[in-house]
C-alpha cells in the first residue's frame, strides 16, 4: 500500500517537472500530492459544508475508495508580480489560465497510469462546472484537499499548505486502495490561531473580505474587472466545460494571496 501510494505521487511529480524542463523559466515549485478517503466523516458532510449539491466520490467512480488530491504551488516570482494595488498582473492571470490547462494533461496522464496499475481514476464531470449565479461549484478541491491533510483555510478561504496558499488545486476519484491523510489539528492562519496577520482582509480590493464573513458575489466581481483586461490568456475553465464563459477573459485576482506570511509557506 505505501510502495503503490509512493509510486502515483512519484509519476505526478515527475510528469510535472518533465512539464518544466523545455522552459526557461518555471511555473511551478514541486507538487504536492495526497489522499483523502472518500469516506472520512469530513468527505461525507461536503454537502451540508459546501452545497447540497456537491457531487460525493461514488458518484464520479462507483467503487471510490480514495481521492488523489494534489496542490501546484505556484513559484515565488509569480507571486511577486501580483502584489500591488489594482487589478492583477498579466503575469498572474497567464500562469493561473496555464495552470487550468495544465491539470487537463496531468488528470489524463494519471488516468492511463494509474489504469496501466490495474485501478481505476476518473474526473469529476462537476468539476469543470462553475455555477455563476450562485457563484460556488459543486465539487470543491479545496475542501477535499482539507480532508486530505494538505493544509488549513486560511481568512482568504485558500488552503494553506506547507507551500503555502498561492497556487492551484486538483483531484481525481480512484479505487485505489492507498492509505490516507486527515484533517490537520493546527490552523495554519495565523489570525485563526492566536489573532495575529489579517493582511489579506487588507489585500482585497472588493471588502469581499472581512474577519465575520466572506462575500462571494464581491469576489466575483471583481474577478470579472480583471477579465475585461487580461482577454488574451483566455478562459480554460470555459473551454474545458465546453461552454463559452459570459466573458472572453481571465476571471481572476489573487491580491488576498500574496505579500503574506502564508503566501509561500505555512507560517
Amino acid at each position: 500500500m505505501k510502495k503503490l501510494k509512493e509510486q502515483i505521487c512519484t509519476e505526478l511529480i515527475q510528469f510535472v517537472e518533465e512539464e518544466e524542463k523545455e522552459r526557461n523559466q518555471k511555473r511551478w515549485k514541486q507538487p504536492l500530492v495526497e489522499f483523502a478517503d472518500a469516506y472520512h466523516p469530513y468527505v461525507r458532510r461536503l454537502k451540508e459544508i459546501v452545497h447540497s449539491e456537491h457531487q460525493m466520490p461514488e458518484e464520479v467512480l462507483k467503487d471510490a475508495k480514495t481521492v488523489l488530491v494534489y496542490f501546484l504551488p505556484f513559484c515565488d516570482w509569480v507571486a511577486k508580480s501580483n502584489e500591488g494595488d489594482g487589478l492583477a498582473s498579466s503575469e498572474w492571470a497567464r500562469i493561473y489560465e496555464e495552470t487550468n490547462a495544465f491539470f487537463l494533461k496531468i488528470n489524463q496522464h494519471m488516468i492511463k497510469y494509474i489504469e496501466g496499475l490495474g485501478y481505476q481514476a476518473r474526473m469529476a464531470p462537476e468539476a469543470s462546472v462553475f455555477y455563476r449565479d450562485e457563484v460556488i461549484s459543486h465539487w470543491s478541491f479545496r475542501h477535499l484537499a482539507y480532508a486530505a491533510g494538505l493544509g488549513t483555510f486560511g481568512m482568504n478561504n485558500m488552503l494553506i499548505t506547507e507551500y503555502g496558499c498561492a497556487g492551484r488545486l486538483n483531484a481525481l476519484v480512484t479505487n485505489l486502495p492507498v492509505e490516507t491523510g486527515s484533517p490537520q489539528k493546527e490552523e495554519a492562519c495565523l489570525y485563526k490561531r492566536n489573532g495575529s496577520c489579517g493582511l489579506c482582509i487588507k489585500r482585497c480590493p472588493s471588502q469581499a473580505l472581512t474577519d465575520k464573513k466572506f462575500d462571494r458575489h464581491k469576489c466575483f466581481a471583481q474577478c470579472l474587472k480583471n477579465a475585461e483586461v487580461h482577454t488574451q490568456f483566455g478562459n480554460s475553465y470555459a473551454d474545458q466545460a465546453g461552454e463559452e464563459a459570459v466573458d472572453s477573459g481571465s476571471e481572476v485576482c489573487g491580491k488576498c494571496l500574496v505579500h503574506l506570511p502564508c503566501t509561500s509557506r505555512r507560517p
